[in-house]
């Protein structure tokens, strides 16, 4: 006979508190892949931690174990994937993401694609593998659990090129997609204008990216370097923001405290 197991008494999900308080802050994470760093940001009283996938070759088991770090602390894992491909959206997933960012989004049939891979059947084609990691290990109804991660799982598209800008109202509307993000970097890169961020073009492309969530009722989202770029897209109406990058924090505090050193010298 099997022994019972209490309940896990688990924080509430990000994609509630977004519906409850309509906003959430974090950092995203490029570098500091470190089994503490979960920890220390839920000390700072961050919602979520945005962990890269795209840009810094952070594999699967050592997300799954920064995934593990986040168990207890109110702190809802995310992971930006490669691409919307199955096997990134899934696996992801199923080592204990509680919801996932996808770049370069293009289209509806691409953002119904994704949503498709990160939902258990009727609402999608995610396979079943429980007992595992994402639901913490914990016996229980399969049922029961595709209903948790459908109530769980946060899907973030990420609009950063003039495909995804000129499909954004398809986009937003697509059925499991909860939040546009923009990629600004990317999204100026693509409309011919690198880094300019005071271009018309690039105000009038969130302007647009803007009007596309609110008509569908669903955040928008940015990542902002330092409290003056957080007050604008915050004004903007930007409600889901990632505070960062990781590195470039350390760097900043490093610098300053180093100067300070050498003044003394």
């Amino acid at each position: 006979m099997t022994p019972s197991m209490p309940p896990l008494q688990e924080k509430t999900p990000l994609k509630e508190k977004l519906r409850r308080d309509g906003h959430a802050f974090g950092p995203m994470i490029f570098e500091f892949f470190t089994p503490g760093l979960p920890a220390i940001v839920a000390a700072c009283g961050a919602d979520f931690i945005l962990f890269d996938m795209e840009h810094t070759g952070l594999g699967f088991e050592t997300l799954k174990m920064l995934c593990a770090g986040c168990r207890g602390l109110g702190l809802a894992p995310l992971v930006r994937v490669p691409r919307g491909e199955y096997a990134f959206i899934a696996r992801a997933l199923d080592v204990g993401a509680e919801g996932i960012m996808v770049p370069m989004v293009e289209s509806r049939a691409e953002a119904e694609r994704i949503a498709e891979a990160a939902h258990y059947p009727p609402r999608g084609r995610r396979g079943a593998g429980f007992g595992l990691a994402h639901d913490h290990y914990r016996p229980g109804s399969p049922s029961a659990k595709m209903a948790d991660a459908a109530a769980r799982t946060l899907l973030i598209a990420q609009i950063e090129t003039e495909r995804g800008l000129a499909a954004v109202e398809d986009i937003a509307a697509a059925p499991g997609i909860d939040v546009l993000w923009v990629g600004h970097f990317d999204l100026t890169n693509f409309l011919g204008i690198p880094g300019a961020f005071d271009d018309p073009r690039y105000e009038a492309a969130l302007g647009r990216v803007l009007a596309a969530a609110r008509k569908e009722g669903k955040p928008a989202g940015f990542l902002v370097a330092d409290e003056n770029w957080a007050r604008a897209y915050w004004e903007r109406g930007f409600r889901i923001l990632a505070y960062g990058q990781d590195h470039v924090l350390f760097q900043n505090a490093l610098r300053a405290g180093l100067d300070a050193l050498r003044r003394l010298a």
